[in-house]
């Protein structure tokens, strides 16, 4: 009995078909082992994330593509048999996994369409966050908004389907132009010096901005000659218009799509210390209600007859 329980277990790993699955098995192990050797090995000594993460994704795909080969090398003799089945089950699969195949669809866009990439930030299937990852069939982002303000991380991390870059706008804050323009909203007293108001505006947006003007002056030239745009002003403007409550100075400036909010708390905090040396000449204006007492009413009573 023994003898013939031998007999089989030899005849079953000479199967042909069986050492291919055995060859198989021990080609992916080797492949992974390499390319965790690899990754362990080199990843180490790379200090740049950006770099660390692009090799990590090489390496991970050339793993992938060597395990690829080796299973049609490998079954090479059965691939004709196999195709016809393969054309029944596919009409069946693509139908069934259509959402699959339109995020692998998307994945390729990605891959060569220029859409975004890892480090942008991007508005995304009515999500908006920096892209940390970008897979087969999800792109990965660091939520930023929702309860937190100026665009900052409110810690949730969310996994978009690539299928969306087919179905909704991409919004990218960060891809052929690094910034943004954005603007704060100065109410000034009536009655203040308002052209004193609006040199000082301008001197504080000139000093605080001033230094993203060249390089921001660059990268728009570089937008006006590979898309048919018009020309922008990319330095800082003051403008005015007046209500029934105010005068309301407007800055508009450019800043990186980062610093959102940084900028305008260097700008309101600078602006109010300005405001504030004039002595009264330049005053922030709020709203206010005054209370007005009732009138008085006199009234008389009579007696019924």
């Amino acid at each position: 009995m023994d003898n013939k329980l031998w007999t089989e277990v030899i005849n079953w790993v000479l199967d042909p078909t069986v050492g291919k699955i055995l060859t198989v098995i021990i080609g992916f192990i080797i492949i992974r082992i390499l390319t965790l050797a690899v990754q362990k090995g080199l990843l180490s000594r790379i200090a740049s994330n950006d770099t660390r993460y692009r090799f990590r994704k090489l390496a991970n795909f050339t793993g992938s593509l060597a395990a690829i080969i080796l299973l049609t090398i490998v079954f090479s003799n059965k691939l004709g048999s196999l195709t016809v089945a393969f054309g029944v089950a596919g009409a069946g699969i693509a139908f069934a996994l259509q959402e699959v195949i339109a995020s692998i669809a998307g994945w390729v866009a990605l891959s060569f369409g220029n859409f975004y990439s890892v480090g942008d930030r991007v508005q995304l299937g009515g999500i908006t966050g920096d892209v940390i990852d970008i897979g087969v069939l999800r792109t990965t982002l660091m939520e930023t908004g929702q309860w937190v303000n100026a665009d900052l991380y409110n810690g949730r991390i969310v996994r978009v389907a690539n299928s969306f870059v087919f179905k909704e706008p991409v919004f990218n804050y960060s891809g052929d132009f690094p910034f943004l323009w954005d603007e704060i909203t100065v109410p000034v007293k009536y009655g203040s010096d308002g052209k004193l108001a609006r040199k000082i505006l301008q001197k504080v947006a000139d000093d605080a901005l001033g230094g993203f003007v060249p390089e921001t002056r660059k990268t728009w030239h570089e937008m006006v000659n590979k898309y048919r745009i018009e020309n922008a002003r990319i330095e800082p403007t003051v403008t005015l218009i007046a209500n029934d409550n105010w005068m309301e100075f407007t800055v508009r400036y450019v800043t990186d799509f980062k610093q959102r909010r940084s900028t305008k708390d260097v700008l309101f905090t600078r602006i109010m210390e300005e405001f504030d040396a004039t002595e009264g000449r330049v005053s922030l204006a709020s709203s206010t209600f005054q209370l007005v007492d009732a009138p008085v009413f006199n009234v008389r009573m009579t007696a019924d007859k």
